[in-house]
Order: C-alpha cells, then structure tokens, then sequence
C-alpha cells in the first residue's frame, strides 16, 4: 500500500515536471527559420532583436543565405544612376520577417561605418530592395556594393523624396535591429 502511494506520487511529480517544461521552453511565438553557417563571404550581418538571434548572437550571411530569403527585381531609375537601372535582391521585408525581428528601428551601417536609422514600418512588401546586383553585375564596393538599399522610386512616388534618398545606404554591411 504504501508503495502504491509513493508511485501515485511520481506520477504526479512527473506530470508536473513535463507540465513546467512544456510552459517554459515551448516558444511563445514561431522561431525564424535559421540560417546555416556562411560557405561564402559574408555580405550582411544581423544582429538585434530577432528570434534568429538569441543571446545576442549575431547571423552572417553570404548571398546563398540573402538568396534563399527570395530574390526580387526592380526597375528603377535613381538620382545617382543614369536611365532605369534593373537591381536584383532581398526585400528588406522579407528578410526581416524570415529573421523574426520585432524590434520598433532598423539601423544600417555601411562598410565607412556611415549609418542610417529606419522605422521598421519601412520594412514592407513592395518596399525597399537590399540589392546585391544591378543590371545583371554583382555589386563591388567600388558600385555601392556588396549590398545596396534601393526603394521603388519610380513605381511609388511616395519615396521620390530626401529621407528615401537618404536612407538610400549603399556598402551596406551590417543591419541592427533596435527595440
């Protein structure tokens, strides 16, 4: 009898203790699809609030990892180029919704540690691209590369103004998602 109290205690003991693991280490929210170590060179680093980023732990990404986001192309004329240009990259809403950033600001850094802050309300479809090629050439850093952020002048008006312009950070290197 009195092991028979002991094994109805167990259970129970037991049924707790899955209980609180299943509470405390199930996410509350979906985690982002993580990102396998860069094969290639890195051309963008992520580091913030992301659910990829746990623990302060920063994801780098070679253009694989920016491809396997979804490659987008734009047509678009720029103040800095010449007739319409056709770019190839990462909607920069895509990539922050396969990241699981839910930070409030985005900070991006050029490789001259130049930076620009940016809503995350800018992160939409349609909106701006994180392009890597422009009229089918790789970006260098010598033409704004590796990675430029092009938004859709032409085919929005809405961003045919100075703080798109100026949130227009090419050399873009690294993208710091704010709380």
């Amino acid at each position: 009898m009195h092991a028979m109290r002991w094994m109805g205690r167990c259970s129970w003991a037991k049924a707790l203790c899955v209980a609180t693991l299943t509470f405390f280490c199930t996410p509350s929210e979906p985690m982002a699809e993580p990102f396998g170590p860069p094969e290639g060179p890195v051309v963008l680093t992520v580091r913030g609030e992301t659910a990829a980023t746990p623990g302060g732990v920063d994801v780098q990404l070679d253009l694989e990892a920016l491809r396997s986001v979804g490659v987008k192309t734009m047509e678009t004329g720029t103040i800095w180029t010449e007739g319409t240009s056709t770019f190839e990259g990462v909607e920069l809403s895509s990539l922050m919704q396969k990241l699981g950033a839910h930070g409030s600001h985005l900070r991006l850094i050029a490789l001259n540690e130049y930076a620009v802050e940016i809503p995350m309300t800018e992160a939409v479809e349609g909106g701006p691209l994180l392009a890597y090629r422009m009229n089918g050439i790789d970006l260098s850093p010598r033409d704004k590369g590796p990675l430029w952020m092009v938004y859709p002048y032409d085919t929005n008006p809405d961003y045919k103004n100075e703080v798109s312009y100026s949130r227009s950070i090419w050399q873009l290197t690294t993208i710091e998602v704010l709380p």
